[in-house]
C-alpha cells in the first residue's frame, strides 16, 4: 500500500511556491489581487491533483474478475 508521502511533499512544494509568489509579487495597486490568484490556482491545482492521486490509490470499488470458461 501507498503511503501518504507523496501527498504532504506536493503540499510542501505547493506552499513553497504559494510563498515565493506572495513575497516576489511586484509592488503596485493590483499587487493583492495577483497574489490571491496565484494562491488560488496553486491550491485549486493541488487539490485536483490530490483527490486524483487518492482515488487511484484507495478507489472506491474494487475491480472484479470475470472467469469465463470457454
Amino acid at each position: 500500500m501507498s503511503s501518504t508521502l507523496p501527498v504532504l511533499l506536493v503540499l510542501i512544494a505547493v506552499l513553497g511556491l504559494m510563498t515565493a509568489a506572495w513575497v516576489f509579487t511586484r509592488k503596485g495597486p493590483h499587487q493583492t489581487l495577483i497574489r490571491t490568484s496565484i494562491s488560488l490556482a496553486l491550491a485549486c491545482c493541488y487539490l485536483m491533483w490530490m483527490v486524483t492521486y487518492l482515488a487511484q490509490v484507495h478507489p472506491l470499488e474494487r475491480p472484479k474478475k470475470s472467469f469465463i470458461l470457454e
